[in-house]
């Protein structure tokens, strides 16, 4: 099994390697957090911005799947049912991801577990696989400005993502809901997102790194075999969602909550222009006036 460092808190001593050796079962690969001191220094994920120096339980190390069959999937996202309704953490990566770049990988956040989708390995039957679920109006996606994510699943793939509870919008919504007016192109970023303490705070330098390597190398997500910061830079993006979506749920009116789901399925849909249009989502209809 092999382990990497994911999250510590800010005031923890310096993060280092943990177990280095190598357990081949199912394509599995855990991500480990908790800090304690053994070999050499590695590359750190994110950090929690708690001073307390306790790990709190949301930080803690999960499961890190790598899929390349849809067996390595749960049931309850394959084959959704309105009797389960699902929220899962959401994104993709790939190579100039959207209409005509390529989709490399689809990360999915579960309460107990990260899923790394391996488009790469698995291909179109795997994406196929998904599709129910990416579909469906019984499993809420949460992901932070899903346009292009969902651009390239239409476009490459024919799947149109549906039921988005896009966590950019959700913060704008919530600023309004303060009394601050939205002033146009002035969305939060997901580090920003992650760094505020009334939702997550968590510090995710890693991910400028990230952003340096594509520039130097824009096939970054294509490469196999997976690196120890592909997989931890992968599961670090989604791992974080569903605490996000617990807190903005809590906080939102139920006009705003409306106003999301507006606003998300049109971002679904507005680079997806197609034959049909993608309008086969039908927008849900306002709140009821008390």
């Amino acid at each position: 099994m092999e382990r990497a460092v994911g999250f510590r808190p800010a005031n923890a001593r310096p993060v280092v390697a943990l177990g280095q050796t190598v357990e081949h079962a199912m394509n599995l690969t855990m991500f480990d957090a908790h800090g304690a001191p053994l070999a050499r220094p590695t590359v750190e994920g994110c950090r929690s911005r708690n001073q307390s120096g306790d790990a709190e339980p949301w930080i803690l190390p999960i499961p890190v799947h790598i899929v390349t069959h849809h067996s390595q999937l749960p049931m309850s996202f394959l084959q959704p049912r309105p009797d389960q309704p699902l929220v899962i953490g959401f994104d993709c990566e790939g190579v100039d991801l959207a209409r005509y770049g390529r989709l490399c990988i689809m990360q999915l956040a579960f309460d107990d577990a990260v899923y790394l989708v391996d488009a790469v390995m698995g291909g179109n039957s795997l994406m196929q696989a998904c599709k129910l679920g990416l579909e469906s109006p019984y499993v809420i996606k949460v992901c932070h400005d899903c346009k292009r994510d969902s651009e390239a699943l239409y476009f490459q793939y024919g799947i149109k993502l549906n039921n988005v509870f896009d966590t950019q919008i959700a913060y704008t919504l919530l600023k309004e809901q303060h009394g601050k007016k939205w002033v146009p192109d002035d969305y939060i970023s997901f580090v920003d997102l992650l760094a505020d303490e009334r939702y997550c705070g968590v510090v995710y330098d890693e991910k400028e790194e990230v952003r340096v390597l594509l520039r130097k190398d824009p096939q970054f997500w294509a490469h196999r075999p997976w690196t120890v910061m592909m997989k931890r830079v992968a599961a670090d993006d989604v791992r974080f969602l569903l605490r996000i979506y617990e807190r903005m749920v809590k906080s939102l009116t139920e006009l705003s909550k409306w106003r999301l789901s507006v606003r998300s399925s049109l971002y679904c849909q507005c680079f997806c222009a197609g034959d049909d249009c993608f309008l086969g989502c039908p927008l849900p209809p306002p709140p009821e006036r008390p």
